[in-house]
């Protein structure tokens, strides 16, 4: 059986697992859920986190220097960014359409809602400024992602202008680099009984009862993560990128599948780059620069949720927003984006921003709560495709490296 398949099975056991134990309760579902699940979920996102920041700086230090032409560097920077800006403008704007069509807070009635502390997030210039580490090894280690991308591109330029003599340092990274897919593929083999374990979790915490009340406000999320999957991204591949969009998802789905176990696009990066080189023949050069950058500013399966929480909350309240207040939401979701780590329920905070200018209580983001870890596995599998889907598309734009693309 394949590795994919294997997760897949994992998944389903793990379901089937989690309601059981949320039915039974009790002794068995606490020692359960606090000795094997648990533990296991926590062990399998921490073999892949470990491996993020080396991977991150190795990959995007050889993506850059691989790019020897300043001119062709800026030229890739700029498609890219622009890429990721307009499909997560795209990605709410479905979000609030889809919203006001199928109405998911019409007639629920008003919870009380419980306290939630907001995180106050960055401002735009802070977030420029911030970009540059003043201690790169104290980026590396907080998780900075912002701040290693600056370094790492900053060592990447630099080996690409200094010629032979950085020659053994690009051997270096390299040889680190080949070590780390290794890892990965090592890391792999415990997918699918991490996959399982974090199922189980989830699903045994929530329970089924949870899941119900909310599953109007889960339709349409789901439509529209689809939706933005099939129409946005597929338009996309077809166009641009010259492939099947059905192919292209067939080859990456064992990262996706790993993206939804996790619910951390950073966390999903070092496989998602080694499909994209392995099964996509993206160049390592464009995958090395496009997907690490994608996992910190592309969150479109994010600013999905936070268009419908919102309209869903609005509803619920009876609160109507103009034409106005939803285009200051597509564009304070669009950059509170930027800068944003890849991290699970990063998107609640993300969420509360957005709430408070339109002037909707951040308080009720506890509603959403109860749903949000199941809806975070399947947005961070969008945010994972969306970065695969720019770097394809990024490297079929940029001519002599065609016959490294795989046909339609």
């Amino acid at each position: 059986m394949s590795l994919t398949k294997k997760i897949i099975v994992a998944m389903v056991l793990g379901a089937i697992v989690g309601l059981s134990l949320n039915t039974i309760g009790g002794d068995i579902y606490d020692v359960s859920q606090k000795y094997v699940l648990y533990p296991l979920g926590q062990i399998f996102i921490s073999l892949i986190k470990m491996l993020v920041v080396p991977i991150v700086v190795v990959s995007l230090v050889l993506g850059t220097a691989g790019i020897s032409d300043p001119k062709k560097l800026g030229r890739i920077g700029f498609k890219t960014i622009s890429f990721f800006i307009i499909t997560t403008a795209i990605a709410l704007t479905l979000a609030l359409a889809l919203g006001a069509v199928f109405q998911p807070g019409a007639g629920v009635k008003p919870m009380e809602v419980g306290s939630f502390e907001a995180e106050e997030a960055p401002t735009i210039v802070e977030t420029f400024i911030n970009i540059i580490p003043t201690n790169p090894i104290d980026a590396m280690a907080k998780g900075e992602m912002l701040q290693i991308i600056a370094f790492s591109i900053f060592i990447g330029f630099g080996l690409s202008q200094i010629g032979h003599k950085g020659d053994r340092i690009y051997a270096l990274f390299e040889q680190a680099n080949e070590l780390l897919m290794y890892l990965v593929q090592v890391v792999m083999k415990f997918a699918p009984y991490g996959a399982f374990a974090l199922i189980a979790d989830a699903v045994a915490s929530q329970g089924a009862g949870a899941l119900l009340s909310m599953v109007k406000y889960m339709f349409v999320v789901l439509l529209t993560l689809l939706v933005h999957l099939f129409v946005t991204y597929g338009s996309a591949l077809a166009v641009l990128g010259k492939i099947n969009p059905i192919i292209f998802i067939k080859k990456f789905s064992p990262a996706m599948i790993v993206a939804f176990s996790t619910s951390s696009s950073s966390g999903t990066l070092p496989v998602s780059m080694r499909v994209a080189q392995e099964n996509l023949n993206v160049p390592k050069s464009v995958s090395g620069f496009v997907q690490p950058l994608g996992a910190t500013i592309n969150m479109d399966g994010t600013a999905i949720m936070q268009g419908v929480a919102t309209m869903f909350i609005a509803q619920m309240y009876g609160v109507n927003l103009s034409f106005t207040e939803m285009l200051t939401v597509v564009l304070t979701a669009t950059l509170a984006s930027i800068g944003t780590a890849g991290a699970p329920g990063v998107g609640l905070i993300m969420l509360s921003m957005v709430l408070t200018t339109v002037g909707l209580p951040v308080e009720a983001i506890s509603l959403v709560l109860g749903v949000d870890r199941i809806l975070d596995m399947c947005r961070t599998s969008v945010n994972v495709t969306g970065d695969a889907a720019a770097a394809f598309i990024i490297a079929r734009s940029e001519r002599g490296r065609e016959e490294e693309i795989p046909s339609a």
